[in-house]
């Protein structure tokens, strides 16, 4: 008990967590910009006919035109969190319109996207905006050259559970024994300079898994190791730089780049500051310590965090079949680019007079949406719940709703995910196992 006060009392200075501030705002208005300026907005948020929704969310709903406004709020947050302007409001407004925009549709969910979903939770509890800020400036009270040290481990914190998670899962035997995925993705990027023809050999894929498997169980440590921490960023920039060359991934290489640097000590902080104070000379001469005393009610919201962060993971263990094939559980657990799925279902609606008819899928979804919906199961559930309801209107009589569903999993043979003899518009969506999912007669070994 004695060490844990101790803790709690330890102060460091602001810089780092400043820094965080401003580099991860602006890699999220970076973000925001990409994906309006490649027109994704309209493609995934507006010209859908159909959304999937997250099970327990069918509350949030897509807005049509308004979407550019929620991005646009998105976006001015993100700007407004960076520069510590109204911090408080802004970091609330940032974590909820951009988890809005993340529970939208379920065909768009990516592993980063729930990773600064989280961050921006977490900044909203941090006082991110008492150093170096336009609020520090406006409000001088609230100025601070120190603060606790565990509002800056909780980022280093959160970061290490998502590598070493990531990891984790990589302890499995098609990724180190077969090298699945990579040794079907690598290949495809033999066009690249110089290197490409080298992802032609097996051997290749076999040394990237080995590696990004390495690498991500152990990087957290070698970041939180002063000795080690030069070589370990060394080490993140040439995995994320790949990463980003690689595979379609976005924003996240960058952001997991500029976020490693809250393992550097506040000396080197203090010299980004220092160099862009030179430059835009903003008047922050803090001289105060942070001294007020953290609310109970914020310390027990970071316990109860974090213990749920290291427990949610492993819920796919509360249900039977192989995981990668199931997917029950498999999302928001750090699961990250593991496996290729390749997926075919073809709908057919019935009703108790004869009536029959062969579902067009295109007629309903977004190539992308299709794409996502073939190979996972709680996604052909819900559209064929979407395809009970519009043929209803159409006038069958108590819908139901078969699927001719093959699914391929890191090269196997395709097989079956849900017998062409389920109504799946019976079936209801919860939380128990989804008992009428085909096995897949085969194991993954591993995590």
């Amino acid at each position: 008990m004695m060490v844990i006060e101790k803790y709690q009392k330890k102060i460091m200075s602001a810089a780092p967590l400043a820094v965080f501030r401003i580099f991860f705002g602006l890699m999220l208005l970076g973000g925001i910009i990409r994906f309006w300026s490649n027109g994704w907005i309209k493609s995934l948020y507006i010209d859908p006919k159909f959304y999937f929704t997250f099970y327990g969310f069918d509350w949030v709903a897509p807005l049509g035109q308004f979407t550019y406004l929620l991005f646009f709020i998105c976006g001015l947050s993100a700007f407004l969190v960076a520069i510590g302007l109204w911090y408080r409001l802004t970091s609330i407004v940032l974590f909820a319109s951009f988890t809005y925009i993340e529970l939208i549709d379920k065909s768009v969910y990516l592993n980063h996207y729930y990773f600064i979903s989280l961050m921006c939770l977490l900044l909203i509890f941090l006082p991110a905006q008492v150093y170096f800020s336009v609020d520090s400036i406006l409000k001088p009270k609230i100025k601070a050259q120190n603060i606790p040290q565990w509002n800056i481990d909780v980022l280093k914190l959160m970061m290490a559970i998502l590598y070493f998670y990531a990891g984790l899962a990589k302890v499995n035997s098609d990724w180190l024994m077969e090298s699945l995925p990579l040794k079907i993705w690598l290949p495809a990027r033999n066009d690249m300079p110089i290197i490409g023809s080298l992802f032609n050999h097996t051997w290749i894929a076999y040394l990237f898994s080995w590696f990004g498997c390495i690498f991500d169980l152990a990087i957290p440590f070698l970041l939180w190791n002063k000795l080690t921490r030069p070589y370990a960023y060394i080490a993140v920039i040439i995995f994320h730089v790949f990463t980003a060359l690689l595979f379609p991934i976005g924003m996240f290489p960058y952001i997991m780049i500029v976020s490693a640097l809250i393992f550097f000590p506040a000396s080197f902080h203090q010299g980004i500051i220092n160099w862009i104070s030179h430059r835009f000379k903003p008047k922050n001469n803090n001289i105060n310590s942070f001294t007020r005393s953290e609310p109970k009610l914020k310390i027990y919201f970071f316990l109860v965090f974090f213990a749920f962060q290291l427990v949610f993971p492993f819920r796919y263990m509360c249900y039977p079949g192989e995981l990668f094939w199931t997917e029950e559980g498999y999302r928001f657990s750090w699961r990250v680019m593991l496996m290729e799925k390749a997926g075919y279902a073809q709908f057919i609606v019935k009703d108790a007079s004869g009536k029959q008819e062969s579902v067009n899928n295109s007629e309903f979804l977004s190539p992308l949406q299709e794409k996502m919906m073939s190979t996972q199961a709680d996604m052909l559930l819900q559209y064929a719940h979407i395809l009970s309801k519009h043929y209803a209107q159409l006038g069958f009589v108590n819908p139901e709703v078969y699927v001719d569903s093959y699914v391929a999993l890191n090269g196997r043979i395709g097989k079956p995910l849900v017998s062409n003899q389920t109504n799946l518009a019976k079936e209801i969506d919860s939380f128990k196992p989804k008992t009428w999912i085909q096995p897949l007669n085969d194991e993954i070994k591993g995590f």
